[in-house]
């Protein structure tokens, strides 16, 4: 059974210098079972060419995709990345790209998301496609 977004506040809290994306400045802006949606700045996750770095953009196409299957399946199952594809189609050079995950599939042991990337002119950046497994056993951490 899916959870309430608002109820997705109680994190395994780790040291906030531990989380990627805080490193990153990936906000997420919006959250329902539809869609999930966040924004990253280009300024500080770029590569040396002064381009947004493409692992950057694979960073927060995963974040928000998994954060949508965390919706979809918590608290009875644990999301975990299977499988993320990532085709970029247009550098951003400034500003803030923002991306919208929204399921493919969900299902009891996967979900499958698309992931779009935009830049502040609402051109496509990136698309990604992520596939999560739901496993019945939270993962270990450390």
């Amino acid at each position: 059974m899916p959870i309430n977004p608002a109820d997705l506040t109680d994190i395994p809290s780790l040291a906030a210098a531990e989380l990627l994306t805080n490193r990153m400045d990936i906000e997420i802006t919006s959250m329902t079972l539809e869609e999930v949606a966040g924004r990253m700045p280009v300024t500080g996750n770029r590569q040396p060419y002064g381009l947004l770095h493409g692992g950057a953009s694979a960073v927060l196409a995963e974040t928000l995709g998994s954060t949508l299957s965390a919706l979809h399946a918590l608290p009875e199952r644990f999301p975990v990345g299977l499988e993320l594809a990532c085709t970029h189609h247009r550098a951003a050079t400034e500003g803030w790209v923002t991306g919208v995950a929204r399921p493919l599939h969900v299902g009891r042991s996967t979900s499958t998301t698309e992931i779009v990337l935009t830049d502040e002119q609402g051109r496509r950046t990136c698309t990604a496609k992520l596939t999560c497994l739901h496993r019945d056993t939270p993962p270990r951490i450390g």
